[in-house]
């Protein structure tokens, strides 16, 4: 006889990995692609949508994807890393998104914005799961028990 309660758990924690491997592998790579094309992904769009001192937040922003990304990816402080995140994207939200919408109307804005509103509803959900079972917040916790 199986054990409903175990295979809802299983699903569970297999939904938290997917929306870990998901957020933490955007952030990490939007974090390299700052340093790999400043111009283009970093300090040259901030100084485009008018971030100040766009020479100093590009790499900021930049290792602040990294390696929160990374945390989240590996499940290591996965809802302290997803407070930076979500700073992060709701600046995004803001700077770029907001005013797509006031020129050009909600579709555009739709159209521009699903990765951004994606990450920041992963980040929520994130913020309140945790790290899930999966993760290495668990095996250390696993490793602490008597």
């Amino acid at each position: 006889m199986s054990n409903g309660g175990n295979s809802v758990f299983v699903k569970t924690q297999a939904a938290i990995l997917a929306i870990r491997l998901l957020v933490g592998g955007v952030f990490f790579m939007e974090g390299i692609k700052k340093f790999l094309f400043p111009e283009q992904w970093g300090s040259g769009r901030f100084a485009g949508i008018g971030i100040p001192a766009p020479h100093v937040m590009g790499p900021f922003v930049g290792a602040v994807e990294m390696i929160c990304g990374l945390l989240v990816l590996v499940g290591l402080r996965t809802s302290l890393a997803a407070v930076p995140l979500l700073i992060v994207i709701c600046t995004a939200i803001a700077t770029t998104k907001i005013p797509i919408f006031l020129k050009s109307g909600f579709w555009r804005m739709e159209d521009a914005g699903r990765t951004d509103y994606s990450m920041l509803m992963g980040l929520i959900f994130l913020l309140f799961a945790g790290s899930g079972s999966v993760s290495l917040d668990a095996r250390w916790a696993s490793r602490k028990k008597p």
